[in-house]
Formats: structure tokens, sequence, C-alpha cells
């Protein structure tokens, strides 16, 4: 049997097709995005990571031509809208707001329990900012320092009360940390998010919280709550008279926290280039740079294997803190 030939021209033809189906692909590729974005929050609306979100949202869209739809899935200090992200098509359209509570201390608190892994499950896309998280009490408690706070806290031990955006956060891990340091014992109150966390503690309904500084900021300002202590490597210059945890003899405390954006993992190199480099573009922009200063937090744009490593720091850091505060998510 003879092998059929075709003509030249039918040859050439087909090739071509597959020429351009190839770029055709490729096109589609380079298109991205073609339609919006969302960008999940794993906590209720109000807190700071839904503000950093929201910045990230307006200017980082207009990068992309595209909008930036910000979702909030608050619950479970954060794992439950983390856990949403992780598994959501790895395309670029589904993207997380990470903090030092999704991929820290949930980690250290749930351990087996947390559905999914910050690090193998996520694909880093940058750094936003780093932030001070403050100790404050709220307007009417009797103690307005450290020292004065220590001493009612040791003479009435479990008494008084402290907010957190959920067990196993943040929040909740470094007050407890605190507090073993410190050999004090305080009632935790969790919340689904830092917003409520923080209308709490600004209605008198409990007696203290932790809370990143941009969110508690113009209620310390205003009166409303009254700071302790901040979390951060020195002063911030929003609160010059508050006293940095390590000046007050607790320096394993540690720095502030951070925000920033990540995908599933899976999702395309270029794809997580081109969320980087508009990102990045965004935070250039002075309306962006002036909003997140005046909330008092530091921006750190960064590789995705900067944030990576970041990353795998605090997974290492609070899984030690967990250990020392004996904090366990049952």
């Amino acid at each position: 049997m003879t092998t059929p030939t075709f003509p030249l021209s039918r040859r050439c033809a087909a090739l071509t097709l597959a020429v351009f189906a190839a770029l055709g692909a490729s096109a589609a590729q380079a298109e991205y995005p073609d339609r919006p974005i969302k960008l999940i929050v794993p906590f209720a609306a109000s807190g700071s990571t839904d503000l950093a979100a929201r910045l990230i949202g307006e200017y980082a869209a207009r990068q992309l031509g595209q909008a930036i739809v910000i979702e909030n899935r608050a619950g479970a200090g954060g794992s439950l809208g983390m856990d949403l992200v992780a598994k959501s098509k790895p395309d670029g359209y589904t993207l997380g707001m990470a903090t030092m509570s999704t991929h820290g201390s949930n980690v250290a608190a749930y351990g087996s329990r947390l559905k999914y892994d910050p690090i193998k499950d996520f694909v880093p896309v940058s750094n936003v900012a780093t932030v001070p998280s403050v100790l404050a009490v709220t307007g009417k408690f009797p103690a307005k320092n450290m020292a004065d706070f220590l001493a009612l806290a040791k003479s009435e031990p479990g008494k008084i009360t402290f907010a957190s955006p959920g067990t196993g956060s943040l929040g909740h891990s470094n007050v407890e940390y605190f507090s073993s340091m410190a050999k004090i014992k305080l009632l935790h109150v969790p919340y689904k998010g830092s917003g409520m966390a923080l209308n709490d503690a600004i209605a008198g309904q409990v007696d203290a919280i932790t809370d990143n500084l941009p969110s508690a900021l113009p209620h310390i300002k205003a009166g409303r709550l009254h700071a302790l202590a901040v979390l951060s490597d020195k002063r911030s210059p929003a609160l010059p008279d508050v006293p940095t945890y390590g000046e007050l003899g607790f320096p394993q405390m540690g720095n502030g926290g951070w925000f920033g954006v990540v995908a599933p993992a899976g999702t395309p190199p270029a794809i997580v280039k081109k969320l980087n480099q508009a990102i990045h573009t965004a935070m250039k922009e002075p309306d962006f740079i002036s909003k997140m200063e005046e909330a008092g937090a530091t921006l750190i744009p960064g590789t995705s294997a900067q944030f990576k490593a970041q990353i795998e720091q605090a997974v290492q850091r609070y899984k030690n803190v967990a250990k020392v505060a004996k904090i366990s998510v049952e």
C-alpha cells in the first residue's frame, strides 16, 4: 500500500493552521485578565486586612484593566476564607489576602486540623505592607499604662477580657504569648474578624484588644481606646509616646504583622509575574502611599520568592509561640 500524499498547498495550509492555533493560545494567555478578579479577604469587613485589600483592589485594577472585586469570607481566624482560595482554580481569577494569622499563627493553633498548607497550597504573589499591632484597653479601663495593667491582671486572674479576630488568630496568639511571659491570665473572647472585635472593644464590651495599628489608630486618637504597647521594632511615628514590647522588657514578642497577596498553587508563573508587577506599580502611586502611611503601615514590595521566605519564617515562629503559650484549637 502506498502512503497517500497531499499537495504542497494542503500541507502548507495545515501547518499554517497549527501555527495560528499556537499563536492564538499564546495570545489568549497573554490577554490575562479578561474578566474581573476576585480578591478574598478572610476576615470581616472594616478590619485592617480589609482596608489593605481595598486599596490593592482600587489601584492594581487600574494597572490590570479589570475590576478587582473584594469578597469577605470570615471565620476560624481567617482559615475559612484562605481554604477557599487554596481550593480555587489556579487561573489568576481568585486571589487571597494572606496575613500572619492565615499563614503563621493558624498553622500552629490548628495543626493537622487546618485544611490547607500555607506553603504547599499557595503561590505567593507579593507582600504589600508590614504593620505594627497595638495592645489597647477601652477608654474607661482603669489601667493607663502597662505596669498598672499587669498589676491589675495579677490581682484578678482571668477577669480582664481581651478580644481577638478568632481563636488561633494572630491577635489571640500574640496576647497568649505575652500573657505567658508576663505570668498573667486573661479571658479570651474570640470574634469572626478584627472589625467586630474592634467594635466591641470600642463599646466597652471587652476590656482589651490587640489589633493592627491601621484600624485601631483612629479610635486611639479619639480616646475610645488607650494604647499600652506597640508590637514593632521601634516606636510608631503615629504613637510616639507608646513604648514597644521590647522597651517594656518583652523583646521575644518580635515585630508586627504583614499583609500580602497569594494565589492558588499551580497558578502560571506569567500570571503571578503580571500580578506582582501590577501591585508594585500601584504601590508607587502617591495616593496609595499616603493612605497606607496614614494608616500606620510601611510598604514592603518584594518578589514572590521573598514573600515565600517570609511565610516560612512566620510558620516556624508561631509553631514555637503555640508551644510556649500552649495554644491549640480543639
